[in-house]
């Protein structure tokens, strides 16, 4: 006889977590918040994970399948590989709903730069998104789509795209300016501006 399934799955317990932190940040973050907010007990938290830490390494750990998974979206969605590109970019901002969360999630930010155990997998998530932009602008130029000069490679631009989309949230949170995905989106759009060819 089979087990019976679980009726909160770790995914469900997870996304309960990034949107407990986006209201509380990680710092006052505390096993009740999440249990509150997916409406388990805490105790389910504790016998799932062990401890809030091992919540939070989880909670870095699932980025991996979000990014391929965000890339795969893009690039189904969009028959060009540079729209492609700019859907990916903004991808991030629909998590984004105030200022207030961003800087939650900037201060979660703190922890991947500080503790070894975090920032290993923040490391691997940031390349997959690296190498996602680099896949998309290796094809925009292979149809034709940009054009790069002598002494610019697409791991550069790609850096550069990872770079802006990054640095445009926190400009969009400081500006408070109207949507944050426009606001991400107009960036993006003038960097590959200079790249573009008329076709």
């Amino acid at each position: 006889m089979s087990p019976r399934p679980r009726a909160t799955t770790d995914a469900d317990l997870l996304d309960g977590a990034y949107r407990a932190i986006s209201r509380v940040g990680p710092a006052r973050l505390t096993l009740a918040d999440v249990a509150r907010e997916v409406g388990v007990s805490p105790a389910t938290l504790v016998q799932r994970f062990g401890s809030k830490r091992q919540l939070l390494l989880a909670l870095v750990d699932q980025g991996h399948a979000t990014v391929d998974a965000c890339f795969g979206v893009a690039r189904a969605g969009n028959p060009s590989p540079t729209a492609a590109l700019v859907a990916a970019a903004t991808h991030m901002t629909r998590y984004v709903e105030s200022p207030e969360a961003l800087a939650n999630h900037l201060a979660f930010l703190q922890i991947d730069l500080s503790d070894p155990d975090f920032h290993r997998p923040a490391l691997e998530y940031s390349r997959r998104v690296l190498a996602g932009y680099r896949a998309l602008l290796d094809e925009a130029a292979a149809v034709g789509e940009i054009a790069l000069p002598a002494g610019v490679s697409t791991t550069q631009l790609a850096r550069a795209v990872q770079a802006t989309a990054g640095g445009s949230l926190i400009n969009w949170a400081i500006h408070r300016e109207g949507g944050v995905e426009q606001w991400v989106r107009d960036d993006i759009e003038t960097l590959l501006r200079p790249y573009r060819t008329e076709r």
